[in-house]
């Protein structure tokens, strides 16, 4: 009798407790159910638009062939579980600057630091694989769990865009935060 081969995941960048991922067809499902109508991740994104099954088959194949952006899934290394989405988006190489966002899709995987920790190896590869100088970011002002992961990195406050978001019915600011490469703290 043979032995079922187990197919093996591909582990682009990963650390102690998480791996990340390319993004592949086969996640779509993931992204359609749990990112895009998490109420949470809907809240702290300001994710407003409304979103078809076609239209996330859409959005892969457009990333799929931008080489101005990675797209990773984040993944729990004890059971290759997918908890949430990374992205380095903007690569521009001429100014060597980019930005990035993250999402983790389900409640019980916050506030215990994978998103920290993933978020560190994607810009430990931007500085030292891609040569960045600066990686900046925006988040809302109500994100405070998410401002406080991202300072422990080593991210600076560089601006406020006042009432940038309406949501629920109310206007939120927007913090702009940027990390040069000599900034940046590795998480380990």
């Amino acid at each position: 009798m043979k032995k079922m081969e187990q197919k093996q995941e591909i582990k682009f960048l990963e650390d102690k407790r998480v791996y990340l991922r390319p993004v592949e067809s086969k996640d779509l499902d993931i992204f359609y159910v749990k990112s895009l109508w998490d109420k949470e991740g809907r809240r702290l994104t300001g994710t407003q638009t409304v979103f078809s099954r076609l239209g996330v088959q859409n959005w892969f194949e457009n990333i799929s062939t931008d080489s101005s952006r990675i797209d990773l899934i984040i993944c729990l290394q004890e059971n290759n579980q997918p908890i949430g989405d990374i992205a380095m988006l903007d690569i521009d190489h001429q100014n060597r600057n980019s930005v990035v966002r993250i999402s983790i899709f389900e409640q019980e995987f916050l506030g215990n630091g994978y998103g920290t920790e993933a978020m560190s190896n994607l810009l430990e590869f931007g500085f030292e694989i891609l040569n960045l100088h600066r990686i900046g970011l925006d988040v809302y002002s109500f994100n405070k769990r998410g401002m406080k992961s991202y300072e422990k990195l080593g991210f600076k406050q560089e601006g406020i865009i006042r009432d940038e978001l309406f949501y629920n019915g109310e206007y939120h600011d927007s913090v702009i935060m940027g990390l040069l490469k000599d900034e940046f703290i590795k998480y380990k």
